[in-house]
Parts: structure tokens; C-alpha cells; sequence
């Protein structure tokens, strides 16, 4: 079985398209330092779009047109990586709806129940298909957040989120792209 040059001679080569991408865009004698610079920028990342899903005021559309517009990382990881932490983000906010809605009144809760009421109109018109919307700024959170209340079934909530944090994400990549 032939092996490859950036895998241990122990493991059998992988020739997944994945694979082939990694080892493109990150050689194996790029090092300590730089997998270590690598893994800080990718956490920063997952953090920034992380707190952003949450209903904590972030932003990671900047964190991410700053990696994209810098051109050090592969835009497919970076929307990757984005998109998975956007996502969490939002199964937070679920959980919190689902599970810690009863707490709503109280003043450390982290929605007003103004924002609540205007998430729930929202929901009421168009069902679990205004998740599509979970992107979009003031409304995005607490749709994720009534869509726990309203017992959304986990497995179409991360569905329609991942879908709609994704696309914005690959809009933002698709500008940088026009403006690179």
C-alpha cells in the first residue's frame, strides 16, 4: 500500500478530497509554530462566531472578512470553522429556550421579553421556516431561542441554522472573493 509523504509511515494514505485539500494548504513541515499560530487564529474564529450565535453582542462577520481578506487560511476551512461555531452558538440558545425559558422574567435572563415577543410574531407567521432568518441581526437570536420554547425538533432546527448561518457565511466569502 503506497504511503503518503505527510502521513506516518504506520497510517495508509488518504486520498479524500479533504485530505488532499489539507495537505495542500498546510505542508507537513510547516512546523510547531505554525500549527500552534494556525489553531489560535481557527479558535479565534470559533469563538468570535460562537459568542455571536449566543445572545452576547459579538462580531464575527469582521473576524471572518479580516482571515478571508488576509489570504493565510484556506476560505473553505475558515467557512468551516465559522459555521460550526455560529451553529453551537445557536444550539445554546435552543437549549436555553427549551430547557431555562421558565427564568425568562428574571433580570439576568439574557433576552428582553420585548425581543421575545417580537421572535414569537416571527415564528407564528412562518413557522420553523424563519429559521432561515436565524442570520439576520436583533430577530436571528431570539429566533433560536423561541425555537426551543416551541420545542422545534433539534434535528430541523440545526438543519434550517446551519443552512442559513452557512449561506450567510458563503455570501461574506463571495464578496471578499469580488473585492480580491
Amino acid at each position: 500500500m503506497a504511503h503518503d509523504a505527510a502521513a506516518p509511515s504506520h497510517l495508509p494514505a488518504c486520498h479524500c478530497p479533504a485530505a488532499i485539500a489539507w495537505r495542500r494548504d498546510f505542508p507537513a513541515g510547516a512546523g510547531l509554530v505554525g500549527a500552534r499560530d494556525v489553531m489560535l487564529a481557527l479558535g479565534g474564529l470559533f469563538l468570535a462566531a460562537f459568542l455571536a450565535a449566543t445572545l452576547v453582542p459579538a462580531q464575527s462577520e469582521a473576524v471572518l472578512l479580516g482571515m478571508i481578506l488576509g489570504a493565510t487560511h484556506p476560505v473553505w476551512l475558515l467557512l468551516a470553522v465559522a459555521t460550526l461555531g455560529n451553529v453551537l452558538g445557536s444550539v445554546v440558545n435552543w437549549v436555553l429556550g427549551r430547557f431555562l425559558f421558565r427564568f425568562s422574567g428574571r433580570r439576568w435572563f439574557p433576552v428582553s421579553q420585548a425581543q421575545i415577543g417580537r421572535a414569537a410574531g416571527w415564528y407564528g407567521r412562518w413557522g420553523y421556516w424563519s429559521l432561515l432568518g436565524a442570520w439576520l441581526p436583533v430577530v436571528g437570536d431570539p429566533l433560536t431561542l423561541v425555537a426551543g420554547m416551541l420545542r422545534e425538533p433539534f434535528w430541523r432546527f440545526a438543519l434550517l441554522v446551519t443552512l442559513a448561518k452557512g449561506g450567510r457565511y458563503l455570501a461574506l466569502a463571495a464578496l471578499a472573493a469580488g473585492r480580491g
